[in-house]
């Protein structure tokens, strides 16, 4: 669909002198548009009624109040004309699928005014193959100021009625993520498309461990949109403590290899993340060491609602709850309460869990010689089980409890370099979404049921298939 006459200069942007058309949203052929189920037939009020060209078909257009609705209106035919009609398929949008709108408007060099009206744009949310967004631009031109404007004036009106979509944000951007490119991909894919959403931002520094979980694709366009959108999703958060006291929120937290590689790379700052990351990974390999701990683990009891569960806010654990226990010597233990879906691990480093289905997956790996190890990581990487290893135990767990018993990961003086130190020489090092946490004692973890709302898509389409 065309976004405006060939060969003209064209802005869509409402008010004030612009260059050219946003480039944000890439206009797509008009048969795109009616893809996927039509809203019930159900009488609607219809809002607005009007021709506009769409393309290049001159179009009845109807506004109502759950779509926009347009066909090509037919020339009539000589009475007897042997020739059949061709009625051309009805074509619609959502009005949940727009997120902003814009006077169109031709400049040229000599105009000191607004410049030429040429009709509305509409900027739409568009999905694609599976969970990735895209935005796109729908041009319905007619030269009438009065028109458009009437027309301009309720789409304005039906947008400001989505109570759940941001009008301002305050952005954490990590300047050393995608290569150090962060800055120039936000600039370049995210600011635009805020702009045109009508979203004031404040930018600040930081990271998002939950992006790739929570839109099922490392895609900066479809993250987004979401939040253009105003796509909510709530998201199960976990409570860290230990003996009493409160430490942290979190989402995932690994202890043993997890712990002792975040802990080493921390000491190697002046590398880049990735290469740090690395090295670290590849020395605490070589000093694979077992970690002698107890872990207690509460079952989690599917057939408990949610709500209910949500609303017991932090109470205790009845002790009736049938606690289970096991211990011996492990590698490493996660508990996730999210999928982790990152580029090392496609499928997620907890497959099975869901962002907001109340539990967490407790993974265990039992000790193993160093290449059976180093098969059971590989195998994320892949589309293969990685649990399926004698070694591995998973269980769907509501709370955990980890006891070390073992001085494996305190500091030892003989070893300057070696992957068991931490700053304090006296704790445990955990790995919980990235940040490293010493702890000298039991950490007890719970899962919280859909705690917080987050941007993000729906829950059947985050994992891969």
């Amino acid at each position: 669909m065309p976004r405006g006459r060939r060969g003209s200069r064209v802005s869509a942007l409402e008010g004030g002198r612009e260059e050219e058309a946003p480039p944000a949203a890439d206009a797509v052929p008009s048969v795109l548009w009616a893809s996927g189920q039509q809203p019930e037939a159900a009488a609607e009020q219809i809002l607005l009624r009007g021709i506009f060209e769409i393309g290049r078909d001159s179009c009845d257009v109807v506004l109502s109040e759950r779509a926009l609705k347009w066909q090509p209106i037919q020339p009539e035919r000589p009475t007897g004309d042997s020739k059949c009609d061709f009625l051309r398929k009805e074509e619609f949008i959502e009005l949940k699928d727009i997120f902003s709108v814009k006077l169109k408007r031709r400049y040229s060099v000599r105009q000191q005014n607004c410049g030429t009206l040429l009709g509305i744009t509409l900027f739409i949310c568009l999905r694609k193959e599976q969970n990735k967004l895209k935005d796109s631009t729908l041009d319905l031109i007619n030269f009438s100021e009065d028109h458009c404007d009437t027309w301009f004036r309720q789409f304005q009106k039906i947008l400001a009625d989505f109570s759940n979509r941001p009008k301002s944000l305050k952005i954490l951007l990590n300047p050393q993520s995608h290569k150090k490119e962060a800055t120039q991909v936000y600039s370049e894919k995210v600011e635009p498309l805020l702009k045109i959403a009508g979203i004031k931002t404040d930018v600040t520094r930081s990271t998002n461990v939950l992006a790739h979980s929570l839109h099922g694709i490392p895609h900066v366009v479809t993250a987004t949109l979401h939040i253009i959108m105003g796509h909510i999703q709530p998201v199960d958060v976990c409570t860290f403590s230990t003996t009493g006291k409160f430490i942290r929120f979190g989402f995932s937290a690994m202890f043993g290899f997890g712990g002792r590689a975040l802990a080493l790379a921390e000491k190697y700052r002046w590398m880049s993340p990735n290469q740090r990351m690395d090295f670290a990974i590849i020395k605490t390999l070589a000093k694979l060491k077992p970690e002698d701990c107890e872990i207690a683990f509460l079952p989690f009891n599917s057939s408990q609602d949610l709500e209910e569960r949500s609303t017991e806010g932090s109470r205790k654990s009845d002790c009736n709850d049938q606690w289970q226990m096991t211990q011996g010597q492990f590698l490493n233990v996660s508990i996730m309460a999210i999928p982790c879906l990152c580029s090392v691990a496609p499928r997620g480093l907890a497959p099975n869990t869901r962002l907001n289905n109340g539990s967490m997956a407790l993974i265990i790996t039992r000790n193993t010689s160093r290449s059976e190890f180093i098969k059971h990581l590989k195998r994320y990487t892949s589309v293969k089980n990685q649990f399926n290893f004698p070694f591995v135990e998973t269980y769907t767990v509501a709370e955990v409890k980890v006891h070390p018993r073992s001085n494996s990961s305190r500091h030892n003086p003989e070893e300057e370099d070696g992957p068991y130190e931490t700053t304090s020489g006296k704790s445990f090092p955990w790995n919980i979404d990235g940040d490293l946490m010493e702890v000298a004692s039991e950490v007890h973890v719970r899962v919280h049921p859909r705690l917080i709302n987050l941007y993000g898509g729906r829950i059947e389409e985050m994992i891969p298939k």
